[in-house]
């Protein structure tokens, strides 16, 4: 390809890479994650500190909602990526749990049908759909933000599998189904969707 022509795209999308550079140097990440006592982690859109408990017993999770606390029962030899594994799963499961009863509410709703679910860390996205198999995916992410973010992507996979392609028709189905989705949209759009 030609110099020039490269020069010609690359001006061509001034613009849009101003844009995107200057939402990046926005973006303030917070310190990586240690999974240590006294750190913040989020469930459902709420802060929780992490409390680690060393235990010889079963390693896992226990959500302490009237303390604010997640309990991390770890190994007392365990590091970071093995306790960001346990907690992971928690979270896994936790969503896992709360998506059958969303999935079957909006299905009578919408009258569709969700052959098979899954929950998936996505770096780029907050969820997938696959019309042909009736397959949605969640992202992992998505249980440490508030429920209401869960519910529209929830209803935004599943309108998929009435209309396939983001146009009019897809649109006017989500103002059906769920009047406030724009407005939801545009704050999921300003968190990251990244994990640590």
């Amino acid at each position: 390809m030609k110099e020039s022509v490269i020069r010609n795209f690359a001006v061509s999308k001034l613009n849009w890479i101003k844009k995107h550079r200057a939402k990046y140097r926005e973006y303030k990440a917070g310190p990586l994650k240690r999974f240590v006592s006294g750190e913040i982690h989020y469930y459902q859109g709420r802060e929780y500190f992490l409390n680690v408990i060393y235990t010889n017993n079963r390693q896992r999770v226990e959500l302490c909602e009237e303390k604010g606390e997640i309990n991390l029962y770890v190994r007392e030899n365990s590091n970071a990526e093995q306790r960001k594994k346990i907690l992971t799963e928690w979270y896994r499961n936790k969503l896992k749990e709360r998506l059958p009863d969303l999935i079957a509410r909006w299905e009578k709703v919408m009258g569709v049908n969700v052959r098979s679910f899954g929950v998936k860390l996505m770096k780029t996205r907050w969820g997938t759909c696959n019309p042909a198999t009736g397959r949605i995916w969640i992202n992992l992410e998505l249980a440490k933000i508030a429920p209401e973010y869960l519910e529209y992507i929830v209803v935004h996979e599943m309108t998929h599998l009435i209309e396939r392609y983001h146009n009019k028709r897809f649109y006017a189905f989500m103002d059906m189904f769920l009047p406030g989705w724009r407005k939801l949209r545009k704050e999921l759009k300003a968190l990251p969707v990244i994990s640590q």
